[in-house]
């Protein structure tokens, strides 16, 4: 399964997302794949690749079940979720991939790049977010194969975090202790 996102930064939302594909829906590994720029979004406070693929390192740390990407850090930009699934069915013959997208992705996904080949070729499984209206499923034809989940809901954003951090909050308990460590030594986010 693969986990699209900017994670910048990486947080526990993030995480029990995941855990609970891996741990209640039987899927074996997610993979963290870490966007340089999402197309659709204009972020100044978006720190870079490898920053935010250290951010999440240290987040899944040894985790079996938990991988982290940076197949798009090389991939010709802007960067979009159909070039990176062709180039990683090349790079991964053998894998069988499916997305994990939150629900408010899936209000705006007939506007991603050829979002009619993803749903002909990959199964989505949605998560809902707070205040996401989750569209007719009928209306993306006989072919998508979409799941919404019913997992635990969580209102936490990176939005969330980077402009509380701005602000000088202790947000310890809303990330790994590692990753909460390294942005404070950093000043990441001030």
């Amino acid at each position: 399964m693969l986990f699209f996102g900017s994670f910048n930064p990486i947080h526990n939302g993030h995480l029990a997302i995941a855990s609970y594909f891996t741990e209640f829906y039987g899927m074996r590994e997610v993979w963290f794949v870490i966007t340089p720029q999402n197309p659709a979004k204009q972020n100044e406070n978006l720190l870079g690749n490898r920053e935010r693929q250290h951010l999440v390192n240290l987040a899944i740390g040894d985790y079996p079940k938990f991988r982290v990407s940076d197949i798009e850090f090389n991939l010709p930009k802007p960067n979009y979720t159909i070039n990176t699934l062709v180039y990683m069915e090349e790079k991964f013959p053998n894998k069988k991939f499916s997305l994990l997208i939150g629900g408010d992705n899936l209000e705006t996904f007939h506007k991603w790049k050829n979002y009619k080949l993803i749903l002909e070729n990959y199964k989505l499984y949605v998560y809902k977010r707070p205040g996401a209206i989750i569209p007719d499923l009928k209306s993306f034809g006989e072919k998508a194969d979409i799941e919404i989940v019913d997992a635990p809901m969580m209102e936490i954003s990176s939005s969330f975090i980077r402009k509380a951090i701005k602000d000088y909050k202790d947000v310890r308990y809303f990330m790994p202790e590692k990753v909460y460590k390294y942005i404070k030594d950093m000043r990441y986010y001030l």
